[in-house]
Formats: C-alpha cells, sequence, structure tokens
C-alpha cells in the first residue's frame, strides 16, 4: 500500500494521469476507486445512455440544494461512481471547447494554458476517425487513445437539421472540433466499433496491465499531511481505515464535487467554514469549493409528422430488436448515442465566438431517458454556455459518506434569463425552416402559446435542466489570486506534494461538453507532474466569424 504517485479517482481525468505516469514504467502508480466495474451492455451499448446514470450502481446520486431561481428545484448531479468516471455514463459527445476559452483561462491566471498551449495535448490524446468528413487534419490527432467518431447520419431528420441551421443563415462547420466551431454540423463522439470508448477502456485499462500501475477499490477519507507535505490517502475500505504512502505525489481527480470535498476534510480551504466543522485548518484556501458552474439547458420538443423518429422503437419488441442488434453485431441503433448533428453559434452581434449549443436528438424525449412524447417527434436541447452564475460546493459534516451541499445558484444574474430566452427564439427560428417543412408539426414544448418573456422565464423556471458539466471548483490561477486553489502546474497552492487534476480546475467553463477537456487536463498535468518538457505550442489560429462585431451570422 505505497506508491510513487497516489491517483484518487478513475475518472476522466485519472484514467489519462494513470496511464502517462505509469508509461515509461519508471514510477509505480496506485488508483484509488470507489465505484465498481463497467462491464456489461448497459455501460457499453451508447444507445443504452440514460441507464447508468439514473442507477445508483454507477452513479453518485447527487443533486443540488434547492435553487431559489428555479422555483426551489433540486436538480440532478451525476457523477460517475464506476471505472472510467462520469466519462463511463455520459452522454459520449465529444468537444474540445473553442480556443478563446482557453485563452481566458491564461488571462485570468492560467499560465500555460491558452488554446495554443492546449491543442497539443488535444493533438496526443486523440485518435480521429477522419475518413471523408472534411476539415483541416492539421488540427486533429491520429494515434491516441481516445477515439473520436461520428455517427452514421442516415436519420431524415438529422440531417435537416444541418440544413435548416444553413437556411437560417448559420455557417455549415465541417469539424467543430478544428478551426472552426461555430456553425452546424456533425456531431463527434467517444464511441468506437459501436462501444462507447470511455476513458477506463482508453487509458484506465491499458495502464493497469503494466506491473507498475495498481487499482485499489476503497473510499478516500482524507489527504495525509505531516509537515506542510501530503504524504497518504486515507482510505476506507470495507470496515476498517488505512492510508496508502506515497513517496513523490498525491493528485486528487475524483470530480468537481469531490475533489473539494476531499481537500476540505484534509484541512485545506476556507478556514471560517473548516472550523464550523471542527476541522484543523492546514491551508486556509477560501476558492476550494467556490466557483461551481455548469450548463443549463432546455428541451425544445415538436411533433413529427412522419414516422422517422426513433419513437418506433420506444416499446418493448423495438427496444429488445435495438439491443438485440448490439449485443449479436455492435450495430442498429444501439450503437449511436443519436446525438449525430449539432449547432454552435453567437446570440448577438459583439460575441467573438459561439455562446449557444444545440444537442439534436431524432425523439422527443428527457435526457435521462423519461417523459417520452407520445408520438414522433424530435428535439434540440439548448442553452447557453457562458452564464456568469456561481455556485458553491461546501461540507455538511466531517463524515466522508456523506454527500456535500451543492449549490449552483443557478439563473441568478439576469443576463442568464435574456441569454435563454435568445436561445429559444433561435431554436424556434431553426424548427422554422424549409428543411423542417416535411416533418415539423405542432410544438409540445414549451409550446407556441408560450410567447412573451413573462411565459418563456416561467417556461424556463420550471423546465432547465442541468447538462451535467459542473466545473470549477478548485480553480487554477495565479499564487498570488487568494481565490485560486491551484497553480498552473496544478499543484494546491500551500501543501506540497499535493495536486488537483480534474475538472475542479477550470478557472471558467468551456464551451460545450466538458469529457473532452477533462481528459486533457489529465493529459497535460501528467507532462507538469513529471517535469517534462511541455508539448511545443500551436502557431494555428482557430477561425473566428469574420462579422462578429457587426452581425450575429
Amino acid at each position: 500500500m505505497q506508491a510513487d504517485y497516489v491517483i484518487v479517482g478513475a475518472g476522466s481525468a485519472g484514467c489519462a494521469l494513470a496511464y502517462r505516469l505509469s508509461e515509461d514504467g519508471k514510477y509505480s502508480v496506485i488508483v484509488i476507486e470507489y465505484g465498481g466495474s463497467d462491464a456489461g451492455p448497459l455501460i457499453q451499448m451508447p444507445g443504452a445512455l440514460s441507464y447508468p446514470m439514473n442507477m445508483k450502481r454507477y452513479d453518485w446520486g447527487y443533486q443540488s440544494e434547492p435553487e431559489p431561481h428555479l422555483g426551489g428545484r433540486r436538480l440532478a448531479c451525476p457523477r460517475g461512481k464506476v471505472i472510467g468516471g462520469s466519462s463511463s455514463i455520459n452522454g459520449m459527445v465529444y468537444v474540445r471547447g473553442h480556443a478563446r476559452d482557453f485563452d481566458h483561462w491564461e488571462e485570468s491566471g492560467a499560465t500555460g494554458w491558452s488554446g495554443a498551449d492546449v491543442m497539443p495535448y488535444y493533438k496526443r490524446m486523440e485518435c480521429w476517425d477522419d475518413a471523408g468528413h472534411g476539415g483541416d487534419a492539421s488540427w486533429r490527432g491520429t494515434d491516441g487513445p481516445i477515439h473520436v467518431t461520428r455517427g452514421p447520419r442516415t436519420n431524415p431528420l438529422v440531417k435537416a437539421f444541418v440544413e435548416a441551421g444553413k437556411q437560417a443563415g448559420y455557417p455549415f462547420t465541417e469539424d467543430y472540433n478544428g478551426a472552426q466551431q461555430e456553425g452546424f454540423g456533425a456531431f463527434e463522439h467517444t464511441i468506437y466499433r459501436g462501444q462507447r470508448w470511455s476513458a477506463a477502456n482508453a487509458y484506465l485499462k491499458p495502464a493497469l496491465k503494466r506491473p507498475n500501475c495498481t487499482m485499489v477499490k476503497g473510499l478516500a477519507e482524507k489527504v495525509v499531511i505531516e509537515d506542510g507535505r501530503a504524504v497518504g490517502v486515507k482510505l476506507r475500505i470495507g470496515g476498517r481505515s488505512e492510508v496508502i504512502r506515497v513517496n513523490r505525489e498525491v493528485i486528487l481527480a475524483a470530480s468537481s464535487i469531490n475533489s473539494p470535498k476531499l481537500l476540505m476534510l484534509s484541512g485545506i480551504g476556507p478556514g471560517a467554514h473548516l472550523a464550523e466543522h471542527g476541522i484543523d485548518v492546514i491551508a486556509d484556501r477560501p476558492g476550494v469549493g467556490q466557483n461551481l458552474q455548469d450548463h443549463l439547458e432546455l428541451y425544445i420538443q415538436m411533433a413529427c409528422t412522419q414516422p422517422v423518429s426513433l419513437f418506433s422503437y420506444w416499446n418493448l419488441p423495438g427496444k429488445a430488436w435495438v439491443g438485440a442488434q448490439w449485443l449479436f453485431g455492435r450495430t442498429g441503433p444501439g450503437a449511436s448515442n443519436q446525438f449525430e448533428s449539432t449547432g454552435f453559434i453567437r446570440s448577438d452581434a459583439g460575441v467573438e465566438y459561439p455562446d449557444i449549443q444545440f444537442h439534436f436528438l431524432p425523439l422527443a424525449v428527457r435526457y435521462d431517458g423519461k417523459v417520452a412524447a407520445e408520438g414522433h417527434g424530435f428535439q434540440a436541447h439548448v442553452g447557453p454556455m457562458r452564464s456568469k452564475s456561481r455556485g458553491a460546493v461546501t461540507l455538511k459534516s466531517t463524515d466522508p459518506t456523506e454527500a456535500p451541499a451543492i449549490f449552483f445558484n443557478y439563473m441568478s444574474h439576469a443576463e442568464d434569463w435574456s441569454e435563454f430566452r435568445t436561445a429559444i427564439r433561435l431554436t424556434r427560428e431553426i424548427f422554422g425552416q424549409e428543411a423542417f417543412a416535411p416533418y415539423a408539426g405542432h410544438e409540445i414544448q414549451p409550446g407556441a402559446d408560450v410567447q412573451s418573456d413573462e411565459a418563456l422565464d416561467a417556461f424556463i423556471r420550471e423546465h432547465a435542466e442541468s447538462a451535467y458539466h459542473p466545473c470549477g471548483t478548485a480553480k487554477m490561477g495565479a499564487v498570488s489570486d487568494p481565490m485560486a486553489v491551484v497553480d498552473p502546474e496544478c499543484r494546491v497552492i500551500g501543501v506540497n506534494g499535493l495536486r488537483v487534476a480534474d475538472s475542479s480546475i477550470f478557472p471558467r467553463i468551456t464551451n460545450g461538453n466538458l469529457n473532452g477537456p477533462s481528459i486533457m487536463v489529465g493529459e497535460k498535468a501528467s507532462d507538469h507532474i513529471l517535469g517534462r518538457t511541455l508539448l511545443p505550442r500551436s502557431n494555428a489560429a482557430p477561425w473566428i466569424n469574420p462579422n462578429w462585431k457587426t452581425a450575429q451570422r
């Protein structure tokens, strides 16, 4: 129970760290994971994505505190409790984020994390299937552990969505993860040969085949700190506690919920809050648990006048047929997450790069698989990307088994409301284009009668849901920043031998889904930890709409 490096959390970033830190065989690595195996079709079949995130076996089952600006609702906050972490229960959508997101990171104090700095790490991690896709291949990686593919896009509704975006005046993008994010085009996902390609499949399982990498199952209770240095992790295994000693460093990669919780239980966090719980303060870092961010989204649903949606399979025989095709051939609808078209747009003139994202689905159903509309339909998940609202993760007690208090403070800025109204109205405009004329029936939700600002606000308050992208609770920044938790090398400020490397360290949320950026953090952090020369910065410039100052599209 001793290693050179101890990683807490076998999630997206933790798996990448395990792979890279053990890669040359020089150092021993122990990965601590509380969850269990990812075997079985409910995780590995892409089309079954709504199941694992709603199962106690695979999900921590977190919920937000009552959100005052959403009518006091408690929103689900799924986090993976399984090897692969949330990459084993998510929607498998792959988005790097816009280069400008990372330029903002650097401007806010995360030196060396600009778009040009992180692009080489995206290339290192990717195995991009570019066959016939177009786009500039120089932006992409082709021999990394993460398979990035595209769905078959044979459903006519999937094609209609992209065409409607073009008809509404927006650009077409051949590769939103390449030079040009802005526009409508094909979605990319972490699916390979019809199977979910999680961080566990890509990184952890190959790493565990090495003699110097081991996984230990148990609940991390705290980081053991002696004389200002992390020397191990206290771990609960069954009914007993043990300490895994570390020779070099402890790395927390336990999620933006559990990493700040562990820091606070270890005496690192806001001093007054720790004192309230009787925890000795080792490092008074007021930013621990603060800066919590997420993406909210709404489902704009339309009835479909032709029987071409996935509703044909929304019954017991249909689901059995889908399951059989996947089990025996890794083919059919179950081999795709069905998010096969997307759009990234700017909400208005003066917005430099996209601030609204669409996930199109050829079925009218909630993301968690509940409340399917009775009949054929389709929908767009839409939401603003850069809300100014901030929340916090705080302790409820010193019991490591008790969930922390998670308060997002959603929709606490006036701009959130105007941005969401804009997103709804722009989605309606897209669904009203000629490309959807053969398919579009009545609007299921919000409903044609929901038009005024007041009516839209009421709909948002009642129906907005998390896109499951929590981040930012141990933000990276300059050592002089009192709210920074880690420095630009992911080292916890005020404690030696301890780092955080997961979505906790994001200074600001990125534009799109967070699994790709979380893995990238693990990749880049590994070079910092090992003291390697960082990969050379990219000299490729992202495409920015030349009319962004004066035109919306």
